[in-house]
């Protein structure tokens, strides 16, 4: 019979890693007699980051003493005591190897059921002093388990560990963890997962996709977590950058110009989801190559693709393409990408902007349009005035071919003209505008602009009954971080690192729009792009839940760390990789 061994508890604290403070309940120790374990947690623990540990179907975390044993031995380690696995419960017995999710067990009053494996953390590796144990516990499948509390009480060391219930599917914790984290998956065992009740919601929904064969966020999240965010899709088209020629170049409002590109060669350009951007690279002057990412405003079905750039007061490129470029021209272009774009569904639609935001929603509109297609649309637009309304006519035209569209224009000036005809109102949107509207609570949102644009009519849409999976936004700098724990600290503008400059290649960060060399000082892409300020998203930091699967616009790469599964062609995981070549890479 299984024994639990100890209970461990410790409340979260403040630990300095790399430059920097994280907040975590991973230093546990053991306790002397009984514990209250409630439903949420053990009597006196606690939990740091609770979008990752903690909650309901994470309330106690165990871990086995032969997995402490094995550790010692392969790790040449003496210090090993219980708790540093961060668990709650030291246990005899109880191998992830046999304990299947579902599970249901007494010990001393409480009752508790396994619902998912350990999540890959770098936390883990904070705590013993071993930067890729995350890695480590995947690979040599020992990663422990959480409980679900279903019945709360006392318990203390020596209880003895009693199996109530065996799990439906008899999968074992050291299976569906290599079925989410390690390559070669069985479609019959993603099956089986997925009849499993008591899997936690977001291990399921990974599962979900991968049975689907959708790109999937690896690492497992509580619903509701980024919303609107999504890895990027799978590019099309062509590898890297290739030379495209300047069709022609027409002025849209004072400060905006769409630029109109074909093939160099003649040759037929592939098609790009409604929605998608392009990356553009040019040289200026002694500056070199400056790469920008512009959203396609064309067709998707268009034998050219347009983008539509807005000259920015101090925009190196903007101010370029509108002072210098000329027909004729010839600049380097990466293949359409990203994931901001039309989704099939049979739902009504909404397309909010406000000024140059427009240029992928018109991608939108045209895909609409072409198709005739019957869902109610709303489309949304905010703008300074008349001449400064970009496409005006031509959305306007757009929404006339389909059988059910309503226009509402907002001009934010006082003086503006036709602000007060039908379907002009000055001023910005507000939650009762939009209520007027009659937008019904089960359309899909799209939402391009201004950050506080955004996040304001995300909010208005909430309130209106919006779902916020169905609230899309699409940002032109860098993704919001994902550092879990990390004490978040005031926004820093990106870049150079600090010390001398390195020797190795170039590595350009489209999204934050800067360049530096490589130096073997940085260990990673990551930890250059962490040195230089960029955000960066990441979990475990150590190619395991590809939580940093970045897209790869140029170059190439070597991995230091071998991953335990490589990602998708054309990305890259930055947390274990370092430039071969000159890489542009989209952070």
């Amino acid at each position: 019979m299984a024994t639990l061994l100890s209970v461990n508890v410790g409340k979260p604290q403040d630990v300095s890693w790399q430059g920097r403070t994280v907040h975590t309940g991973a230093w546990k120790s053991a306790v002397q007699g009984p514990r209250m374990v409630r439903r949420l947690n053990i009597e006196g623990d606690g939990q740091g980051d609770l979008a990752g540990h903690g909650g309901e179907m994470r309330a106690v975390l165990v871990y086995q003493l032969q997995s402490y044993q094995y550790w010692r031995e392969e790790l040449g380690r003496d210090d090993l005591v219980y708790g540093m696995f961060g668990e709650n419960f030291t246990v005899d017995g109880l191998p992830d190897r046999e304990v299947c999710i579902g599970d249901r067990y007494r010990i001393g009053e409480a009752e508790f059921e396994v619902t998912q494996p350990r999540v890959t953390c770098y936390r883990v590796g904070m705590r013993l002093g071993e930067p890729t144990m995350a890695a480590l516990l995947v690979a040599h499948h020992r990663p422990g388990f959480y409980l679900r509390v279903i019945t709360e009480g006392h318990v203390q060391a020596g209880d003895d560990i009693v199996l109530v219930r065996k799990g439906p599917e008899e999968l074992s914790v050291a299976d569906t963890d290599a079925l989410l984290y390690l390559p070669d998956r069985d479609p019959g065992m993603l099956r089986r997962a997925l009849n499993i009740p008591a899997l936690s919601p977001g291990w399921k929904q990974s599962f979900r996709e991968l049975a689907d064969a959708r790109p999937p966020t690896r690492e497992p999240e509580p619903p509701g977590e980024h919303p609107g965010t999504r890895r990027p899709a799978e590019a099309s088209g062509w590898p890297g950058f290739r030379s495209m020629r300047v069709a022609r170049i027409v002025p849209e409002t004072p400060a905006i110009s769409s630029v109109y590109l074909d093939a160099a060669d003649g040759t037929p350009l592939p098609g790009a989801r409604a929605g998608q951007y392009l990356s553009v690279r040019i040289p200026v002057g002694d500056a070199g190559p400056v790469v920008r990412s512009y959203s396609l405003s064309s067709a998707p079905t268009a034998r050219f693709y347009r983008i539509s750039v807005k000259h920015e007061p101090h925009g190196t490129l903007s101010g370029y393409i509108h002072a210098v470029l000329r027909p004729g021209d010839l600049v380097e272009v990466a293949s359409p990408r990203g994931s901001f774009v039309l989704e099939q569904s049979s739902r009504p639609i909404v397309l909010a902007s406000a000024g140059i935001g427009a240029t992928p929603l018109l991608a939108m509109l045209h895909q609409l349009a072409d198709t005739r297609d019957p869902r109610p649309v709303w489309w949304i637009h905010t703008a300074r005035d008349r001449a400064h309304h970009a496409f005006a006519e031509e959305t306007h035209t757009l929404l006339g071919r389909l059988p059910n569209a309503r226009e509402h224009i907002q001009y934010t000036a006082a003086t503006a003209s036709r602000a007060d005809e039908p379907g002009f109102t000055r001023g910005r949107p507000t939650a009762q505008s939009l209520r007027a509207m009659g937008i019904p609570a089960d359309a899909d949102a799209y939402l391009c602009g201004p950050l506080a644009f955004m996040d304001d009519l995300s909010g208005f849409l909430r309130h209106h009954g919006l779902s916020a999976e169905r609230i899309h936004t699409e940002r032109f700098g860098a993704l919001p971080a994902i550092n879990p724990g990390v004490t978040a600290a005031p926004a820093v503008r990106p870049h150079q690192p600090p010390g001398p400059s390195g020797t190795g290649p170039l590595v350009t960060f489209a999204r934050s729009a800067m360049s530096t060399p490589w130096s073997p000082v940085h260990a990673s892409l990551l930890g250059l792009a962490e040195a230089c300020d960029i955000p960066t998203r990441w979990a475990c930091r150590t190619g395991v839940c590809h939580t940093c699967v970045t897209h790869l616009m140029a170059g190439d790469i070597a991995y230091t760390t071998q991953p335990l599964e490589l990602p998708e062609a054309g990305t890259v995981l930055v947390c274990c990789s370092a430039p071969t070549s000159e890489v542009v890479l989209d952070l």
